[in-house]
């Protein structure tokens, strides 16, 4: 197994750890199927509350 012959640098770790932020994917955004409002995938919607067709969240009534 491969073993560091020097310790790594804190300037070129975090180097390293910056320049694969353009690797990651912009963030999915859906539809609620509900309100039709936009939605975080695998999040109950902020405005009705849903997710998969069964309420998560109680709203309150305005």
């Amino acid at each position: 197994m491969g073993v560091p012959k020097k310790r790594t640098s804190k300037m070129r770790r975090d180097r390293r750890r910056a320049a694969n932020n353009n690797l990651r994917s912009a963030v999915q955004v859906t539809k609620c199927p509900n309100c039709k409002e936009p939605v975080l995938p695998h999040r109950a919607c902020t405005s009705c509350g849903q997710y998969k067709g069964r309420e998560a969240i109680v709203q309150a009534e305005a």
